[in-house]
């Protein structure tokens, strides 16, 4: 049985394609460079936020960005460019992909209940030394968008997202 949308939120909401299988899964299976990027989502008091949609964007590995449609019917060897992940119970999300040409980041559009626009921020996946705009955030907050190698060297990084208070990643006007 279907129920109305809850009585904090603004809505209604439509469930099509949010989030949709294999949705994490932009790099094709079994790729020999693909990266796994993993975080929570976290709000103000450092709990995990369950529920939040994350979207990602990124150009492919040869740095182009026309991307390709398929990303909700996946078919498990094409690149589209782009992914949607929800975080689970206890707020994690993971995300499969293939490293970004031409750029050191993925983009990255966060949905939380209760916030009636959505936040835009960036995962850097190196800290680049020319990036603009690392340049213009301030040196102690640069690292709220970069993701974290994960010891190991099996290609995965973390990369948490918190939505207010100390830490609170650094949030992109567009």
């Amino acid at each position: 049985m279907a129920s109305g949308t809850p009585p904090q939120t603004v809505g209604p909401y439509f469930g099509a394609a949010l989030p949709y299988p294999g949705g994490g899964d932009l790099a094709p299976a079994g790729h020999p460079e693909a990266v796994t990027l993993h975080g929570y989502v976290l709000d103000g008091d450092g709990a995990p936020v369950p529920e939040a949609l994350l979207e990602f964007w990124q150009p492919a590995p040869d740095g182009s960005r026309a991307g390709a449609p398929g990303s909700l019917r996946r078919d498990g060897v094409t690149f589209t460019g782009f992914a949607r992940v929800a975080t689970r119970g206890d707020g994690h999300y993971a995300l499969r992909t293939l490293p970004p040409g031409g750029v050191p980041y993925l983009a990255v559009c966060l949905h939380v209940r209760g916030l009636q626009r959505h936040l835009f921020t960036r995962a850097y996946l190196a800290s680049p030394a020319d990036d603009p705009l690392l340049a213009a955030v301030p040196e102690e907050r640069r690292g709220t968008l970069l993701a974290v190698p994960e010891p190991g060297g099996h290609r995965a990084y973390r990369f948490d997202v918190r939505l207010r208070g100390p830490g609170e990643t650094v949030f992109l006007t567009v």
